[in-house]
């Protein structure tokens, strides 16, 4: 009896030995190729790059998981204990592994062998075993990859301490709404940052690890509710909160409001698409979508708003004098007409028009209803609102509202001040346009528009537009001619003028009047953008050099050296020429426009700042008397201090008595240029203040003629002033700096002689060593080019008696034989 009792415990050993030996080849097997944990204490996950405007306001995210990085010290605690309670509540006693959970799970994968149900049943896993699955491993449901994720989490729990681990897995943990980690989620579910969240939206984010959609807040509402209300009870048994406390929370609503994506200022989505291509450049896809980075623009939402407003408004206005050009679309009404205008997506950066289908025309008034709202979970409204569409409210219409519309037709509609229930007509204008807005001291944009809606095109017309800024580049050649002899007296011929081509052909430059007004001083072409007489000194101070110029501003990379590029026939962008008036605001130092002041990295390093400007003394550890701290300009000097003011002046007088007279209303120094192109396709005005410079473009994105009324001055400076009347509300008005050394004379400003009393004066600034003459020296003046007797009458209408004459070699045709196909610009 003893013998065999010994035999069957010897050989029950001999069992036990070989299942222990098989058991430990197993587990060697299976864990040979684990993955080193050890990289856990480097790991940085994807988090959210964020982007700024320069007052702090949340611009934009960009993130393919979108997890904002929260240090454990930061986690509140009711939120720490809403996941233990729900995941492992006996995370900080256990060694990596909840003995209480693997039983369960046990129990329930043997429950569902019997049942005939082969997979592994979920549930069981400790907060460590998680993130050794979610860092380390695969989601396969295996039995080797439960053991390994066993085998990793005893490591990792003699490694890291318990705060790491938790810190890792609160990080990274997928809780549904592309949500990565719980400070993500308490911003994507309810529009707060952590410490904001109640404790039955703590408890709501802690029971979405188990599986997101198994809960999601609209379409399983009361499986999300009971699950939350679970884990508010086991808060309970865990001596976290009270009874009374965990009761009343239970009661409450789900309220997930998820955030919107994208842009958060519906105004600035031109700004901030700019930027995200920017950073794309700087660092790469994956550190803009993973990088966590933190961005400082330079955008000012206030201003942001007015440019927005103003650029609409001018496009609007255009828009408006050319009809109605009919309906959005055209839809059956059907039983619900709620939703099938709901069907059509609206423009959804332009929060003043509505979407309204028409229900019912007749004497000249419509009876419209408006697209229902959306709801928070993206169903369609059960509300139906009406209005009505009048004639006489739509103020741009002449025809009756039924000859202009039909049951059925949607429309864009905005209300009427002062009558509730009452709508205007309102249609998307074909004509586009840019704004952009600088500061001319820094290059910082602070506003940029680049077209009336970006949700209709993402185009961006200030960046990526290249047109011909005609009149306003002339400036350059006037800015050149100054800077090499020239003063704003000297006066130039504005006569007929040819210049042959190399083909045979001969181009004759007009000015917009399709007038010659003779002699003219520099001061006066510019302020009436004579076009003649900007090819004539263009001519003499020669195109090679005003192409230097044109590259040292900016406007160009590398211009054709011919006599149509002095007239703004090459093409460039609306930023590139603000920088360049910039320059000039500037005093002639180089403006490079930016739109980020500064990028931080995941650790709040700065890693890029856009002022690279050397601070002379902000180092110093103490002070023992020394002056306070300079800042060292280094940017490079392209223009003369005092030709910049000289130029600036110059077109002070382009707005007070020339082409840009509408800005006067600022009352107020502003300094630009109109520009208009051949045949009217592109409208521009350039200006600036002290304070700020603005470009502003108008055209059809296909260029083609916008009407014989359609320049710089009639349709960019009204922009721009709209613009201007609100950003320097409040400003008191600022002169132009003039520059140390220069002097001031008295000069006639149709002669461009010294001035006696009694006659018209006008006063210039002159550079030392140079003033006003006491006789009129014509730059240009061919005495062949007019007969005797128009010549006479021009000048004693301009002079009296008294010139001289500086006449062009030949016999006025000036021969430029690579010039190809220019355009008469004006």
């Amino acid at each position: 009896m003893f013998r065999l009792l010994g035999w069957l415990f010897g050989f029950g050993m001999f069992l036990a030995l070989g299942g222990v030996a098989a058991a430990a080849v197993y587990l060697v097997a299976v864990t040979s190729q684990l993955p080193d944990y050890t990289v856990l204490q480097d790991y940085q996950p994807p988090v959210t790059t964020r982007v700024h405007a320069a007052d702090g306001t949340l611009l934009a995210e960009y993130a393919r998981e979108r997890r904002l990085f929260q240090p454990i010290e930061t986690v509140p605690p009711l939120v720490v204990e809403a996941f233990l309670s729900a995941e492992d509540k006996d995370f900080y006693s256990h060694s990596g592994i909840a003995v209480d959970g693997v039983i369960r799970a046990l129990r329930d994968n043997l429950v569902a062998r019997m049942d005939g149900n082969n997979s592994i049943q979920g549930g069981g896993s400790s907060i460590t075993q998680q993130v050794a699955k979610n860092f380390l491993l695969t989601s396969e449901q295996t039995w080797d990859r439960k053991i390994q994720e066993a085998v990793l989490a005893l490591r990792i729990e003699s490694t890291f301490s318990k705060n790491k681990i938790l810190e890792l897995y609160l990080n990274e943990i997928f809780l549904g709404l592309n949500s990565y980690g719980v400070a993500a989620a308490a911003l994507n579910y309810f529009d707060k940052a952590l410490y904001q969240l109640t404790l039955p939206e703590a408890a709501y984010i802690a029971a979405l690890p188990k599986g997101p959609n198994n809960y999601h807040p609209f379409r399983r509402a009361e499986a999300a509710i009971e699950r939350r209300n679970w884990v508010i009870d086991r808060m309970v048994e865990n001596g976290y909160v009270t009874y009374e406390e965990a009761e009343s929370a239970k009661q409450a609503p789900l309220n997930v409001s998820p955030r919107a994506a994208g842009s958060q200022l519906y105004s600035a989505e031109y700004f901030t698409e700019e930027v995200r291509r920017e950073l794309a450049k700087l660092y790469g896809e994956d550190q803009l979508y993973g990088g966590g980075l933190s961005v400082r623009t330079t955008l000012e939402p206030r201003l942001q708003e007015y440019a927005r407003r103003a650029l609409m408004d001018g496009l609007i206005a255009f828009d408006h004098g050319k009809g109605f050009r009919g309906p959005v679309a055209s839809i059956e009404l059907g039983e619900d007409w709620g939703l099938a205008v709901s069907a059509i997506v609206p423009l959804s950066d332009v929060p003043e028009w509505q979407l309204a289908v028409v229900l019912e025309v007749g004497g000249n008034q419509a009876r419209i209803g408006l697209r229902p709202e959306d709801d928070v979970d993206g169903a369609v409204a059960t509300s139906r609102v009406e209005g009505t569409l009048s004639g006489p409210d739509i103020k741009w219409v002449s025809k009756p509202v039924e000859d202009l519309l039909k049951v059925g037709d949607v429309v864009y509609v905005s209300p009427v001040a002062g009558k509730d229930g009452a709508y205007t007509l309102e249609q998307v204008p074909e004509i586009e346009g840019a704004l952009v807005a600088m500061d001319p001291r820094t290059g910082r944009v602070l506003a940029m528009v680049g077209g009336f809606s970006f949700a209709e095109s993402e185009f961006n017309r200030a960046t990526q537009a290249l047109r011909q800024p005609g009149s306003s580049f002339k400036p350059i050649v006037y800015a050149a001619a100054l800077d090499n002899g020239y003063t704003p007296a000297s006066v130039v011929l504005d006569a007929p003028v040819e210049v042959r081509m190399s083909d045979g052909s001969v181009w004759r430059p007009e000015n917009y009047s399709q007038e010659f007004y003779g002699p003219q001083t520099l001061r006066r072409g510019i302020e009436r953008s004579r076009n003649v007489m900007t090819v004539r000194l263009a001519r003499d101070i020669g195109m090679p050099l005003i192409a230097d110029y044109a590259q040292l501003f900016g406007i160009y990379d590398n211009m054709q050296p011919v006599l149509a590029m002095a007239l703004g026939a090459g093409e460039t962008t609306a930023m590139r020429m603000t920088a360049a008036y910039a320059t000039i605001a500037n005093g002639g130092r180089k403006i490079v426009p930016t739109l980020i002041d500064r990028i931080q990295d995941r650790y709040g390093s700065t890693v890029f700042r856009h002022d690279q400007r050397v601070c002379d003394g902000c180092q110093a550890e103490d002070w023992h008397g020394q002056g306070e701290p300079r800042i060292l300009d280094n940017r490079p000097q392209v223009l003369d201090p005092m030709t910049a003011y000289q130029i600036t002046s110059m077109m002070e007088g382009v707005v007070q008595r020339g082409t840009g007279t509408a800005a006067r209303s600022l009352n107020r120094p502003v300094a630009g240029k109109t520009g208009t192109t051949n045949d009217y396709k592109d409208a521009w005005f350039v200006g600036f203040t002290p304070e700020m410079a603005v470009g502003i473009y108008v055209g059809y994105d296909q260029p083609r003629s916008m009407g014989s009324a359609s320049t710089g001055g009639g349709m960019a400076v009204p922009i721009f002033t709209e613009f201007m009347s609100r950003a320097m509300q409040g400003r008191p008005a600022t002169p132009f700096n003039v520059p140390t050394g220069m002097t001031t004379a008295w000069i006639n400003p149709s002669t461009g002689v010294k001035a006696f009393e009694g006659e018209a004066a006008i006063a210039e600034a002159f550079k030392p060593g140079t003033g006003p003459n006491l006789m009129t020296s014509v730059i240009g003046l061919d005495v062949q080019a007019f007969d005797a007797i128009q010549r006479e009458q021009m000048m004693q209408q301009n002079y009296g008696s008294g010139f001289t004459t500086t006449q062009p070699s030949g016999n006025g045709t000036f021969l430029d034989p690579s010039l190809s196909q220019p355009e008469s610009l004006l």
